[in-house]
């Protein structure tokens, strides 16, 4: 089989990733390859833009993985499709090791891999671990590739790869607007994530001079989640008046009232004072939210529901919500890694083993610069197997994002990710 090999953006294709980082845990999202394509072998010297070397070509690579404890069924493949990614002739040298999965073990495992001439990092996992072993990495002037989505952590010199919350809101509200949505709310959860979507919303809709939007919060329970949604949905004020009706009619004592009043419960009220809505919750919360959306008829044509990455896997209860959007990368290029990695372990990928496979990737492409700032962040960017994606040099990463619509069987493609990172 040949050998798949990331390279600059313009130049060729090859790389995969795709995973993010829930409330509670590292969550990825189970998809379906098909088709993809194969990049040729390597990348000449001069297309990396003859940024200044960081260090000495052909520096060895440090990985760190949780390969014992909890996250150990996680971090064992992840450190597989490193190894896949930099198995051709030619790649730098590759220095795995165990972080446990805890923020000290990173530390140190930083420490080790840099004691044996490292000059990148891959990794860690978490963003407790990602803090830790970023402030060893970073005191000692070597890059990282985190695999993390917390956009806290993205610095100058530390590059978060894990899909961030705001990166998959930026490209919902691009897809809304061009659909002609103009008016956007958001029904959130109150905790780190829901917070992060609401930031990315704020900042997606004024990027796009669009009105700020109306965000709301809910707690845990049913009764919060009902409160939150009627208040929002402003179901008093849309119903208020046909229920005013209602009483008049009844109160006529004639049969006419009567009749009048049975056709004014069947009506249906005004659309909301919001065209399109953004959630961020899975599994039960999800289930309450859907009905309740349901019972104050807020859905589609009148709102467009939007959602969060997490939506790809149909274990989050997604399909509750049929036709709502997510944005997530489109799978039908993953099939090239997923039949060589299979080829060579026996067994498929887990989504986020994509991540390691990207991140080593890129590493064996810019290993020939010494892993320079210059390399890295080269304006073109990347292409890959889930899109293109391009480093900054604050440490944000841009992806190029499909959007899709919850279906049976799995998302529709409803606009594909861009030829290019946003910039």
């Amino acid at each position: 089989m040949r050998r798949r090999s990331l390279l600059v953006l313009g130049a060729a294709a090859g790389l995969s990733a795709c995973a993010i980082e829930a409330p509670g845990g590292f969550y990825s999202p189970s998809r379906e390859g098909s088709p993809g394509y194969a990049a040729p072998e390597s990348l000449a010297p001069g297309a990396l833009g003859g940024a200044a070397s960081g260090g000495p070509p052909g520096a060895p690579v440090g990985l760190l993985l949780p390969l014992s404890g909890p996250l150990g069924s996680i971090g064992r493949p992840m450190r597989q499709a490193a190894a896949l990614a930099l198995s051709a002739p030619g790649s730098p040298p590759l220095l795995v090791r165990d972080t446990g999965g805890a923020p000290e073990g990173a530390a140190e495992a930083a420490r080790a891999v840099l004691s044996g001439g490292a000059r990148l990092i891959l990794g860690p996992l978490t963003a407790p671990e990602t803090q830790a072993a970023a402030a060893v990495s970073l005191s000692a002037a070597v890059p990282m590739l985190a695999f993390t989505n917390d956009p806290a952590l993205a610095r100058p010199g530390v590059w978060v790869l894990g899909i961030t919350p705001g990166e998959q809101v930026s490209r919902l509200v691009a897809a809304a607007a061009r659909d002609g949505r103009t008016r956007f709310a958001a029904l959130l959860p109150d905790n780190p994530f829901g917070r992060l979507m609401a930031d990315g919303l704020a900042h997606a809709t004024a990027t796009a001079a669009l009105s700020p939007p109306e965000i709301r919060f809910h707690g845990q329970g049913m009764a919060s989640i009902n409160a939150v949604t009627r208040a929002l949905s402003d179901y008093a004020g849309r119903w208020g008046p046909i229920e005013a009706r209602i009483r008049a009619a009844g109160a006529s004592g004639t049969e006419a009232g009567r009749r009048q009043a049975a056709l004014l419960r069947k009506s249906v009220p005004p659309p909301p004072p919001f065209d399109a809505l953004l959630l961020a919750d899975t599994g039960e919360s999800l289930r309450e939210i859907a009905a309740l959306l349901a019972y104050y008829v807020v859905g589609p044509p009148a709102v467009r529901i939007l959602g969060p990455t997490l939506w790809a896997d149909p274990r989050s209860d997604s399909g509750r919500l049929p036709g709502a959007w997510y944005a997530a990368p489109d799978a039908r290029a993953r099939a090239g890694f997923v039949a060589e990695f299979t080829a060579r372990y026996g067994a498929s990928p887990p989504g986020v083993a994509d991540l390691a496979y990207d991140a080593a990737a890129i590493a064996r492409v810019t290993s020939g610069a010494g892993y320079a700032t210059g390399a890295l962040t080269q304006a073109s960017g990347f292409a890959g197997t889930d899109g293109v994606l391009a480093l900054r040099a604050d440490g944000h990463v841009r992806r190029g994002l499909a959007v899709f619509a919850v279906a049976p069987g799995g998302g529709r493609l409803v606009s594909p990710a861009p030829g290019r990172a946003p910039a």
